[in-house]
C-alpha cells in the first residue's frame, strides 16, 4: 500500500507555525507569538475579531501591514489569494482551517487578499498581531466584496 503525501504550496511570504497547548490540572497555556520566533517582525498592537456563523468577512488586503492570525475559539476557514503583480505565486489560493482543532499562527504578507468565515455553528474568534498600528484617518485596508469575480474562490462552495 502506497501512502500519498500532499504538500501545500504556500503563497509567497505566507508562513504557518503549529501551536501547542500545554495543559495542566487548572487548564492550559498556549503561546501565540514570541519575539524569538522567525515569524515575529515587530509589535504594533493586538486585537480580536469575531465572525458569526453564516457570515463571510472578505476580501481585503494591506499595502504595508503583515497580519499574524491565531483563531482562539471555534474554527475559521481562512482564505488567502495572491493577485500581486510579479509574484511567483500570482493567482494561487490557500485555504486554512484555523482554530481549536488546528491551533496555528498564520502569517499573511502585505498585498495578499484574505478573509475568513466561521465553520460550523460557533462564532470564531481570531486574534491578530499586525505589524502596523491602525491609522483611523487613513486605514491601510483595501476591500473587495466577498463574491468579487476577480478572486477565484467561492465562499458558498462549502458542501463539496
Amino acid at each position: 500500500m502506497r501512502l500519498e503525501v500532499y504538500t501545500i504550496k504556500f503563497i509567497e511570504g505566507v508562513e504557518v507555525r503549529s501551536l501547542k497547548a500545554v495543559p495542566d490540572e487548572r487548564g492550559f497555556l498556549m503561546e501565540m507569538l514570541r519575539c524569538d520566533w522567525p515569524e515575529f517582525m515587530k509589535f504594533s498592537q493586538a486585537y480580536i475579531t469575531a465572525c458569526y456563523p453564516g457570515v463571510v468577512k472578505a476580501w481585503h488586503y494591506h499595502k504595508l501591514q503583515w497580519d499574524h492570525f491565531v483563531c482562539i475559539s471555534g474554527m475559521a476557514r481562512t482564505v488567502l489569494c495572491d493577485l500581486r503583480d510579479g509574484s511567483p505565486t500570482n493567482g494561487l489560493v490557500n485555504v486554512f482551517h484555523l482554530g481549536s482543532l488546528n491551533p496555528v499562527l498564520l502569517k499573511i504578507p502585505p498585498m495578499v487578499y484574505h478573509g475568513f468565515a466561521a465553520e460550523g455553528n460557533e462564532t470564531s474568534l481570531i486574534v491578530n498581531f499586525p505589524t502596523e498600528l491602525y491609522n483611523y484617518s487613513q486605514p491601510d485596508e483595501y476591500r473587495l466584496p466577498y463574491n468579487d469575480p476577480s478572486i477565484p474562490y467561492l465562499w458558498e462552495d462549502i458542501n463539496r
